[in-house]
């Protein structure tokens, strides 16, 4: 959504062409407090302490300004006998920069009892308030001001009121503000799409965007993008494909967010088209976008090319770093990542509070215990960061994965602050995974009344239940997840293939070539069988799993990626799948064998990690 921050028009001093005065035009260099109270104490010794244009000047570089300070503006404030609306502004954009909410609706009130008229200027920071602090009542109040003042075609103040009924998910208010406007602009428009999309109307967000009359690159990104945020990536590839037949530019910001949406299906092939792009058209390629191209060759399983692209950057910022560390992370090579963190370090780029959390979740996925625990504490003694919940939570799940279960436990014991589901979730699966029933259950109530809608929290409890035989207690789960009409989310694949990403579900026969598919599943698992393969039947007696146990064990999603992608790829390419559930350990088990019966590398992205299978073996080396 466009910041609202970027259509709170500035506004300049009534005075400000007249600067004649030295003081006044040296203030304009002001970098420093220090310097401002030299300037101010030149500008009170030529009688200027009462004058608005020379004051609003002292106010404003304090109110507003990075290195202000904005009480400092109020005592200027105060000492003024007729503070005029400029003033007033002012102030009350800096009471919004310093997250003062409800002083600066309390200072708008005391602008109307000195009977000092608001203008133009006076409302979008206000409405911008009221969105951030929640304020209905005083936003609908600001509202009626805008309309009694008579700027109620202002367009500033109206693409603000958008916003902030969008905000308050009073979706019609916001429309019918869109609607009674006489000139709508490109943040118009695309306030009311994303608002649209972020409450879920994503239909209405398409109604609105296809009845732009002349659509900018502004409003095809807002529109992509609201569809990437809502996992409707199929529906983004095809407007950027008719974006492309109607010859609109590609710019960063929409590279950026169909990089993401690459990223999010594994869509290499597209996503290296994109990049071509990028590369071909002399688009600036900013921090953002440089991150967001890692990110993509890292989620698309290519770590290699990643690492070539990072190598390559004539400058990296402190984003790209991290998305190199989090993608060297999600990989399992967490050697790599500190030795990443460290080259880092030896450029002068101070690693912030991502680099560590991605750095952690490295230690974590690969077991790297000492060096974890080091990690933790090294954060704060060379950089004084504290840990946050994502730092505690990354803690919890290296020694939970280690077995380490009673040493976690006391780390969300000593925690300074109360562990969120994030935290103890790390803690549960630890749990399963080490079939510690007394602590996981204690764990799993709690994850449950923390998060009452989230089916994965049920799925592992029962489970644990189900590995101790407590079948009554499964069947409690079972009975509590449909009162609470709590629904598993279904298991799904997908695999790209000459730049065509192909769905699949568990049991699915929807597919085209749905015959062949299951013929080649079958031939899978006789060649599998014959290198050692036995089904995980148990598990599937006992799990209540997140991919539908009542389709047959053998035709899981990611079966089903594969075996579709050995029919449709040449011998020797790389498969690459991405599934929105983790892995089971029946499938875990299957591809290392497929891997090596078909002499192929196949690469499966689920909900955790990356896999990459070869010759029998995972990288993951059955740690995940």
């Amino acid at each position: 959504m466009a910041s609202v921050l970027q259509v709170i028009p500035t506004q300049q001093s009534p005075s400000s062409h007249k600067t004649s005065n030295k003081p006044l035009r040296s203030l304009e260099s002001c970098s420093t407090m220090s310097e401002l109270k030299q300037f101010h104490a030149q500008i009170v010794k030529l009688g200027l302490s009462c004058d608005n244009d020379a004051m609003g000047r002292v106010i404003k570089f304090c109110a507003v300004s990075e290195s202000g300070d904005l009480n400092y503006a109020l005592r200027v404030f105060d000492k003024l006998p007729r503070p005029d609306a400029f003033i007033y502004n002012t102030v009350i954009r800096g009471y919004l920069k310093s997250q003062r909410l409800r002083d600066s609706l309390l200072f708008y009130s005391c602008m109307l009892e000195r009977s000092v008229r608001p203008n133009n200027f006076t409302f979008p920071p206000l409405i911008r308030a009221c969105c951030i602090d929640n304020a209905v009542g005083e936003g609908k109040q600001i509202h009626g001001h805008v309309m009694k003042f008579g700027f109620g075609f202002d367009r500033f103040s109206r693409n603000n009121l958008i916003h902030m009924y969008v905000n308050f998910h009073c979706l019609e208010e916001a429309k019918k503000v869109f609607d009674n406007m006489c000139e709508k602009d490109d943040v118009s428009w695309t306030t009311l799409i994303s608002g649209c999309a972020q409450l879920g109307y994503l239909e209405e967000a398409f109604r609105v965007f296809d009845s732009i009359p002349e659509k900018s690159s502004v409003c095809w990104n807002a529109m992509i993008s609201a569809y990437v945020q809502n996992n409707r990536f199929h529906e983004a590839f095809a407007l950027f494909e008719r974006m492309g037949s109607e010859d609109v530019v590609v710019d960063k910001f929409l590279a950026a967010s169909m990089l993401s949406a690459c990223a999010r299906l594994g869509a290499l092939k597209q996503g290296e088209w994109i990049v071509e792009h990028v590369n071909k058209s002399g688009i600036d390629l900013d921090s953002k976008l440089a991150a967001t191209i890692i990110d993509m060759y890292c989620k698309c399983g290519c770590l290699d090319k990643a690492l070539q692209f990072f190598k390559g950057l004539p400058r990296k910022g402190i984003s790209s770093w991290n998305c190199m560390i989090g993608g060297l992370a999600m990989h399992g090579k967490g050697e790599a990542a500190i030795e990443l963190m460290k080259e880092m370090e030896s450029e002068r780029v101070a690693p912030d509070y991502i680099t560590f959390v991605n750095l952690l979740s490295a230690c974590a996925h690969s077991g790297l215990i000492e060096e974890g625990k080091h990690y933790f504490h090294y954060m704060k003694e060379a950089y004084g960061i504290e840990p946050g919940m994502e730092h505690y939570g990354c803690l919890v799940d290296l020694l939970g994965r280690a077995g380490l279960l009673e040493e976690a436990r006391r780390v969300i014991n000593e925690m300074p602050m109360s562990p969120d589901v994030g935290v103890l979730g790390a803690l549960l699966g630890a749990c399963r995974i080490h079939k510690n029933i007394e602590l996981g259950e204690m764990i799993g109530k709690q994850v449950i009344e923390l998060e009452p809608q989230n089916s994965g929290r049920y799925v592992l409890l029962a489970n644990l239940y189900a590995y101790a035989g407590r079948w009554e207690d499964v069947a409690h789960i079972r009975k509590l997840m449909n009162d609470r009409g709590v629904k598993k989310g279904p298991g799904f694949s997908m695999v790209e293939l000459e730049g065509v990403v192909s769905e699949f579900i568990a049991g699915g026969r929807t597919h085209p070539l749905a015959k062949e598919i299951y013929a080649k599943v079958n031939e899978m698992l006789d060649r599998i069988k014959s290198a050692g393969y036995v089904p995980d039947s148990d598990g599937m007696q006992q799990d209540i799993g997140e991919e539908e146990t009542e389709n047959p064990l053998y035709y899981h999603s990611e079966k089903l990626a594969i075996a579709f992608g050995l029919l449709k790829s040449k011998p020797g390419e790389i498969l690459r799948i991405t599934k929105n559930l983790r892995v089971c350990k029946d499938c875990h088990q299957a591809t290392k064998l497929i891997s090596k019966v078909y002499d192929r590398e196949i690469i499966v992205r689920d909900r955790n990690r990356f896999h990459h299978f070869k010759d029998g073996d995972c990288s993951c080396k059955d740690y995940w």
